[in-house]
């Protein structure tokens, strides 16, 4: 595709200077050049890739992932650590608690534990943090020593890899292989997640994933992001404001808030070809039907919306202009965006982004396009998002989807009339009666049985009372 750069880059301008400047203060992350980029598209390879650079770690592994399944690829990454940590290689392992629950107990580390590593484990539950479990480290990274590092969406699970004996396809999801100067930042991005849980990382281990030579010609910036940052929202937001041709999206939780939805409609009426792949079927459904509920505005809009027909797609991607692509573990939602730890890189390379336009229409040619079909009024006021050439409707699938569409619905109807914020439409009467019933109920049950709504209350009351004296008091004593 001939892309029009928003910034170009064959020479140095004030335009790209301006913009570079304006990326790396929206990302908070700086521009690092001299690197190699590997995209990894196949489950299979991706493991074997990551199992063959811990194999032949020298000095330092670090590895920190949302998700560690005890299954036969969880088990197989667990035998390469132990064996490399028996052989004096500094291991360091970081899960997050809640990803992990029910994938894996904690007595599957003992032998890793047994043979010299260390595995710390992200925001377990705590009574002194009521609400802490909100923040979870959604995080895929892999470094091993200064040579290599892997990050992405892709969890270390045998669910990835599908099952040929039920017929179930391989998980679509993406990653890349970065060597070069940007280890650096990926190697400072985990030792700010570890130092958190405990003492930091031992100068040595972090020093020889710091010294990296430049590996390529691919300019790249290492955006990782705690919570309430924000940087990749800010970085996303400028990127819909920009692209100039096309603006291309994969995501496998999309869940559009107002101001981001706001710019994608805002470039696509601009001239701006924006299309987004979801998945069609979601491992967690009632995602996927708070996804559906926003496909409207997008639509009307211009925007094109691709649901894909696979087993699952996993991939948080896009790709813009030609010239610029990100890759990583941050889906397009509050929680991604404001409430996790995520890391992504954004990079500026036209081989690298033309590489993934050309995956990105490959993928569309096993996906559905989503449309406005408009039914016959004696049927329906209002026209509805159906998937071209299929006689039902995205959101057929399951009570739970359409449950969690009509709850995002019913907010968004409830919350536009009492804040007088947009004038609502015909279609939008019934979810304010249905708002106003479940009022006048929660009304007489705090008339006839004050109890029932009390008592809950006083003892979220206490609870978070208990807890802010506790860090009051533990605040106290830190020396000044």
């Amino acid at each position: 595709m001939t892309a029009a750069p928003p910034f170009p880059h064959t020479k140095p301008s004030s335009l790209r200077l301006l913009a570079e400047q304006a990326f790396s203060r929206a990302a908070g992350a700086p521009l690092t050049d001299g690197n190699a980029v590997e995209l990894q598209i196949d489950m299979r390879a991706t493991f074997d890739a990551w199992l063959e650079a811990i194999r032949a770690a020298r000095g330092t592994v670090l590895f920190e992932n949302y998700i560690f399944r005890d299954d036969e690829v969880g088990r197989a990454f667990l035998q390469a650590l132990v064996e490399r940590a028996q052989a004096g290689v500094t291991v360091c392992v970081l899960r997050d608690w809640m990803g992990c629950l029910g994938q894996s107990r904690a007595g599957f580390w003992k032998p890793l534990l047994a043979a010299g590593g260390q595995v710390r484990v992200y925001n377990p539950p705590r009574f002194a943090s009521p609400f802490g479990w909100l923040s979870r480290d959604h995080r895929k990274l892999l470094i091993v020593d200064g040579e290599v590092g892997f990050l992405g969406g892709v969890c270390v699970s045998a669910k990835w890899l599908g099952d040929a004996q039920r017929g179930v396809e391989p998980w679509r999801d993406t990653a890349v292989a970065v060597r070069g100067p940007a280890l650096a930042d990926l190697a400072r991005a985990f030792a700010e997640s570890w130092a958190q849980l405990g003492d930091p990382l031992p100068d040595e281990a972090l020093a020889r994933c710091t010294n990296a030579l430049p590996a390529g010609t691919v300019d790249l910036r290492v955006v990782a992001t705690v919570p309430n940052t924000a940087g990749l929202y800010r970085l996303d937001q400028l990127i819909a404001g920009m692209a100039r041709t096309n603006l291309w999206l994969t995501d496998a939780y999309f869940v559009g808030v107002a101001p981001y939805v706001q710019a994608l409609v805002a470039a696509a009426r601009d001239g701006v070809d924006v299309r987004l792949l979801v998945p069609g079927t979601s491992d967690v459904p009632a995602v996927g039907a708070l996804s559906r509920a926003g496909y409207r505005p997008l639509l009307e809009a211009g925007i094109r919306v691709f649901e894909w027909k696979g087993s699952m797609l996993h991939a948080k991607t896009a790709v813009a202009d030609g010239r610029w692509a990100r890759v990583g573990s941050t889906n397009l939602n509050v929680a991604s965006w404001i409430g996790n730890c995520e890391i992504d890189v954004a990079i500026e390379d036209e081989a690298f982004a033309q590489r993934m336009e050309a995956q990105y229409l490959e993928d569309l040619g096993n996906a559905t396009e989503i449309v406005l079909k408009m039914p016959r009024r004696s049927r329906r006021s209002d026209d509805a998002p159906r998937a071209h050439g299929s006689g039902s409707g995205p959101g057929s699938g399951g009570s739970g989807r359409a449950a969690a569409a009509s709850a995002l619905r019913l907010a968004n109807s409830v919350g536009a009339a009492i804040t007088n914020r947009r004038v609502l439409g015909r279609a939008e009467s019934g979810p304010l009666l249905f708002a106003a019933i479940l009022l006048f109920a929660a009304a007489a049950l705090a008339i006839v049985w004050p109890r029932a709504l009390a008592w809950p209350l006083a003892v979220l009351a206490i609870w978070i009372g208990v807890t802010l004296v506790a860090q009051y008091l533990a605040a106290r004593r830190k020396k000044p």
